[in-house]
């Protein structure tokens, strides 16, 4: 296992070899130790490897991921796991907001809570929370999975697309088209996988779904205060 510790070692040299990990590479599996909250450890790595990151970190942590599994043994900042692509990012702590921002794709899970906008403008990605979320979570959210476990906040959805939102507790509000919609078989079938590599304990019948209604997608002079 590839060691690296930010008492000893720059953030900047730690990520450089993060980076150089190709599939090729001998050592896949790695640790971080003292993080201390810096910001952007662990961002744009593009490579097959399990990072283990033991404490708490900052701003971005795994943002852009393609590839990695990268474990946090502690609390992220703003924006964990934004703009992913692929890969894996699970904190096993509270993530603040934004988490999952612009996500393309991969799975964030967040076995604490997280903040406001947790999966704002998500575009593929799927993020199960184990607890709750924030307000405005999901906010035009294009495509892709959100799973709540916990309650959401308020303005659930607001301007949401195509994706797809699981709520187990309540939602206290909803935001401009977004609504509650018939849970059928095909989204159990998805829900039930997503809990299962989440490795979060939750039945599938004790969900909610919400979605678009799809009335924001062009301009009506009767909708304009919704706008």
């Amino acid at each position: 296992m590839g060691d690296l510790d930010l008492a000893t070692l720059s953030l900047r040299d730690a990520n450089k070899r993060l980076h150089a990990v190709t599939h090729k590479s001998n050592d896949l599996a790695w640790q971080l130790t003292n993080p201390r909250g810096a910001h952007a450890i662990a961002a744009g790595l593009d490579a097959p490897l399990s990072l283990t990151i033991d404490g708490h970190v900052g701003f971005y942590c795994g943002g852009m991921n393609k590839q990695a599994e990268i474990t946090i043994r502690g609390h992220a900042g703003p924006g964990v796991a934004e703009n992913m692509m692929s890969g894996m990012v699970r904190v096993t702590g509270n993530a603040s907001q934004s988490a999952g921002a612009s996500g393309r794709g991969g799975l964030l899970v967040v076995e604490g809570d997280t903040s406001s906008r947790c999966g704002i403008s998500m575009k593929g990605i799927d993020i199960v929370v184990g607890g709750s979320v924030g307000h405005m979570s999901a906010f035009m959210a294009q495509s892709g999975h959100l799973v709540v476990c916990g309650d959401a906040g308020a303005n659930l959805g607001d301007s949401i697309y195509e994706a797809i939102l699981f709520v187990r507790g309540k939602a206290e509000s909803l935001g401009a088209d977004c609504i509650e919609k018939e849970i059928r078989p095909e989204h159990t079938v998805v829900l039930t996988e997503l809990l299962e590599k989440s490795g979060i304990d939750a039945d599938p019948a004790d969900f909610r779904r919400y979605g678009s209604a799809r009335r924001l997608y062009n301009f009506n002079v009767d909708h304009a205060d919704s706008y």
